[in-house]
């Protein structure tokens, strides 16, 4: 079942923001890497962002580079995707992810759905007019 929980989308016009939120079942985040994913109806489900268990390092997607800003706040066993100036094109479900990783986020394996162990049911992000 859920081994993860997203919270916080919605429906907004372009040009606003969303701050999704990534909660654990069970376990904590603490030496996990967690990755944001979204897939749209009909698309493959895309890495977007993720962020190290430790040293804070992060991947962006092209896409949201310079909109989107993930975070962690392993005192609270919670990771956060900021999502601002939001697009049509940014309507999706939106997933969560981790893998136990100690060491930093590393691209083609964490920006990868397959990079990862535990996933969230999503919440959905519709970015409308």
């Amino acid at each position: 079942q859920v081994q993860l929980v997203e919270s916080g989308g919605g429906v907004v016009q372009p040009g606003g923001s969303l701050r999704l939120s990534c909660a654990p079942s069970g376990f904590t985040l603490e030496y996990y890497a967690v990755g944001w994913f979204r897939q749209a109806p009909g698309k493959e489900r895309e890495g977007v962002s993720c962020i190290s268990s430790s040293d804070g390092s992060t991947i962006y997607a092209d896409s949201v580079k310079g909109r989107f800003t993930i975070s962690r706040d392993n005192t609270k066993n919670t990771v956060y995707l900021q999502m601002n100036n939001l697009k049509p094109e940014d309507t999706a479900l939106y997933y969560c992810a981790s893998v136990l990783a100690l060491g930093p986020v590393v691209a083609g394996i964490h920006t990868s759905p397959r990079g990862y162990d535990y996933w969230g049911q999503g919440t959905q992000v519709t970015v409308t007019s």
